[in-house]
């Protein structure tokens, strides 16, 4: 996974933090969305440093409870409230954001730019939206983005190994959702409808076959067949039955079953060669698919068939 270079120093220098694990991500054109989990046990009692002036906003999923929490907006105190973990929050990063930092803190952060929801308009064949509504520094209950910001944690853990298809989903999933929900974006009158044409369907799953460790993006595979990430998401689905992701599961695991008949070879190195981040990952989805564990399966293949002779 690419590292997030300029956009995660920013996470660190705002929040005074020595790390945050950061993921990159250009799943929506030329918009670069930016996926950090920031904590910190260090308090210091000052405000936050300002990021620099841009139109973007940050989703922020907080992850440990930050009582009487101080926001700032241009300058000016905007609130004073108790975020709860698991609430959602947003920021303007244009008007100036800042929070003071008198407590520890763990929160997960979506660097979301104005190039990435007029994506999500255009895609949607939708005017564009305008701003954010919602309260400097509240919280909002909002079981979406507190779902996704959980599945984006794990990926989180180890970045550089989660699957550029999954991450890719998540946040098209995320970005939609505060659109829609906070931005007021309506779904444009002609909907686009239809699978994929055969060339289309044939091309995407050379695409991903090639690519069984997951490093292909999802944007990739969408333009080499002239379509929109949702468009293109949406249409697979249609024709396969299934998601890019889950397909691509499927393919790893049948990849792995071929390379387990040799029963020299390790089910860890196996995992590393069908794209699993490691042999526990390959284990949940192959137990998942196959309905037994590949120390299972191998096993059974091990047992003579009955009435043979040997």
């Amino acid at each position: 996974m690419q590292g997030a270079g300029t956009k995660e120093q920013r996470f660190r220098d705002s929040f005074r933090i020595k790390d945050a694990s950061t993921i990159l991500i250009r799943s929506l054109k030329n918009a670069d969305i930016t996926v950090s989990e920031c904590h910190s046990e260090a308090v210091d009692g000052e405000l936050s440093t300002p990021f620099p002036l841009d139109d973007a906003y940050i989703v922020g999923l907080q992850l440990r409870e930050y009582g009487d929490c101080e926001s700032w907006e241009e300058g000016q105190l905007a609130s004073r409230t108790y975020v709860r973990a698991g609430e959602t929050h947003f920021y303007d990063v244009k008007r100036n954001p800042r929070f003071l930092i008198d407590k520890p803190f763990h929160v997960l952060m979506f660097y979301v730019p104005r190039s990435a929801f007029d994506t999500i308009a255009e895609e949607a064949r939708a005017p564009r939206m305008g701003e954010l509504r919602y309260q400097p520094g509240i919280g909002y209950d909002d079981p979406v983005v507190r779902n996704l910001g959980g599945v984006m944690q794990e990926a989180l853990k180890v970045p550089e190994q989660a699957s550029r298809f999954f991450v890719d989903h998540v946040t098209l999933a995320l970005t939609s959702h505060v659109a829609y929900v906070y931005g007021g974006l309506c779904q444009g009158t002609q909907p686009l409808r239809g699978g994929l044409a055969g060339w289309q369907k044939k091309r995407a799953c050379e695409l991903m076959d090639a690519h069984l460790d997951g490093g292909i993006a999802l944007h990739w595979v969408a333009a080499e067949c002239g379509l929109s990430i949702s468009h293109f998401a949406r249409a697979f689905r249609q024709s396969v039955g299934v998601t890019p992701h889950a397909w691509l599961m499927r393919r790893r695991v049948d990849a792995a079953l071929s390379l387990m008949r040799d029963r020299q070879r390790p089910l860890s190195e196996i995992a590393l060669m069908t794209g699993f981040a490691d042999q526990s990952h390959f284990t949940r989805v192959f137990t998942k698919i196959v309905g037994v564990s590949p120390g299972g399966w191998r096993r059974n293949m091990a047992k003579p068939v009955e009435g043979q002779h040997g």
